[in-house]
């Protein structure tokens, strides 16, 4: 039995330093770990992925041949991945002995209420390599100094996780930044 991550959440809310430091974390008490980069845009990687998707699609390229922008190229990649997913099952076959898995996707959070591929790609990966795989849902922080952005972020998790059908964990990201914001606009001082 595999287990592993399904890191998501919206654009800059700390998916790849998360996964960067969870690797770190499972390798220092031992872990075998395997990061795979399912994020066609993200082209600064500080961790070694075992797997990237760039090697299959590059969102630059399908941006300059299909005259798409950006959600409309990171639409197409994760459709094109779900249609090349035995690809993805190929390169993660010899490192589901004895690797976790942590999953790097992009930070397009249609894909993860809205459409199906990515839900699908995920799908087709437990069902066909047995996985165990729980969703780790980043949100910024910053939410929190506003009660309309923190409903919002909530409705956002709820959708996600309804949709992928996943275990589901919320995390509040660059938390160490909090006070930065102001004065919390909800009674989250308690929490905090």
């Amino acid at each position: 039995m595999v287990f592993g991550q399904v890191v998501i959440g919206p654009p800059g809310s700390g998916k790849t330093t998360y996964c960067n430091g969870m690797s770190q974390f499972l390798r220092l008490i031992g872990r075998k770990v395997a990061v795979i980069n399912l994020d066609p845009a993200n082209d600064a990687l500080p961790y070694d992925c075992a797997v990237n998707i760039e090697d299959l699609i590059k969102l630059s390229d399908v941006m300059a041949e299909h005259s798409l922008g950006p959600n409309g190229g990171l639409v197409y990649c994760m459709d094109y991945l779900e249609k090349n997913v035995d690809w993805l099952e190929s390169k993660l076959a010899p490192l589901i002995k004895d690797h976790y898995l942590l999953f790097d996707f992009p930070g397009q959070v249609e894909l993860f209420f809205l459409h199906s591929n990515a839900k699908n790609v995920i799908e087709k990966l437990i069902k066909k390599l047995d996985l165990r795989l729980t969703a780790i849902h980043l949100v910024d922080a910053h939410l929190c100094s506003d009660p309309g952005k923190y409903v919002s972020a909530l409705l956002l998790s709820l959708s996600t996780m309804l949709h992928l059908a996943l275990p589901h964990i919320n995390v509040l990201s660059k938390i160490d930044l909090i006070e930065s914001y102001g004065k919390l606009g909800l009674a989250l001082t308690i929490l905090f």
